[in-house]
């Protein structure tokens, strides 16, 4: 395994940040993301998904703050479940500090959407392995931040 200097480890987290950063300021004329939807796609009946119109335990929780809908998804291939916050988040927490820290409310959603799916699906939730190494080391660190905070974003 070849050895990288944490130097370059913190160069490539900054450039990664500048990077993401210049992405929202660009995406500042789209759709507002508090109103689009966050949808997946479950292999299961409609029936199953939503039954009598209570959503799935990680996302109920949260129902009071979110729209829902269920449809057939295209080519007969299980159900879409789709979901949305209703109100706008402050602008402070859906900034990319506000991500990082875990103030983003649509973290908690993407999240929840994502359990929903594999409880639906599989009955349970898998995780990761807990710790991955025995050692710890500044890049097995890094590994875990990214890990930790993928949930909510929905990428690694």
């Amino acid at each position: 395994m070849k050895y990288v200097k944490p130097a370059l480890l913190g160069a490539a987290v900054v450039g990664t940040a500048a990077a993401a950063a210049r992405r929202n300021r660009s995406a500042a004329g789209r759709e507002d993301d508090a109103s689009r939807w966050l949808t997946v796609t479950v292999n299961r009946d409609e029936a199953d998904v939503m039954p009598g119109g209570t959503l799935p335990e990680p996302l109920d929780r949260l129902a009071g703050g979110l729209e829902a809908r269920v449809r057939p998804a295209p080519g007969d291939r299980g159900t879409e479940l789709a979901v949305r916050l209703k109100d706008t988040p402050p602008a402070a927490a859906v900034s990319p500090l506000g991500r990082l820290a875990g103030r983003d409310p649509r973290q908690e959603v993407r999240t929840a959407l994502r359990e929903a799916k594999a409880l639906l699906e599989a009955g349970e939730v898998m995780r990761p392995d807990s710790p991955p190494t025995t050692r710890e080391t500044p890049a097995g660190k890094l590994i875990g931040l990214v890990t930790r905070r993928s949930g909510g974003e929905g990428v690694l």
